[in-house]
């Protein structure tokens, strides 16, 4: 069997080892493998593949894992009940003004004040949802 033949094996050996642990140090490893493959199919010696695997791996090790982590860390924030509706559009189907009106946000009806409270939204136009003050929409016309 060739080098490049077993590097190949370390490297699916070590894809296999990823999967179980889920940590990205095996599949840096792996990566270093297969750079130790590519190496040996050039021709060059053992010990350069083996010094090319190992300055792969630790260059893998140090540059790449933090980012791929980093990426696989970062969730986008979840905004639930009246939290996601903030910077919706809503329909206006009763006149709003400081005083009060009504919305249709996403579907629901809900009762709403403009911002500033001078702005009068007149039914039928567009506001955007600035934010939820218990059960009342506040909202601004797009104009602003």
């Amino acid at each position: 069997m060739s080098d490049g033949t077993i590097w190949i094996v370390i490297a699916g050996a070590l894809v296999v080892g990823e999967l179980l642990t889920l940590d990205l140090t095996l599949a840096m490893f792996a990566l270093a493998a297969l750079i130790g493959a590519g190496v040996a199919l050039l021709g060059v010696d053992l010990v350069w593949q083996i010094v090319a695997f190992v300055v792969a791996a630790g260059g893998f090790w140090l540059g790449l894992r933090p980012v791929a982590k980093r990426q696989l860390q970062r969730t986008p924030p979840l905004l639930t009940g009246a939290d996601a509706l903030v910077g919706e559009r809503a329909m206006v189907v009763e006149r709003v003004d400081g005083g009060g009106g009504r919305v249709k946000i996403k579907g629901e009806i809900w009762s709403a004040r403009s911002y500033p409270t001078t702005t009068v939204l007149e039914a039928g136009s567009e506001a955007r949802v600035l934010r939820i003050d218990g059960a009342t929409a506040i909202v601004h016309s797009f104009e602003l």
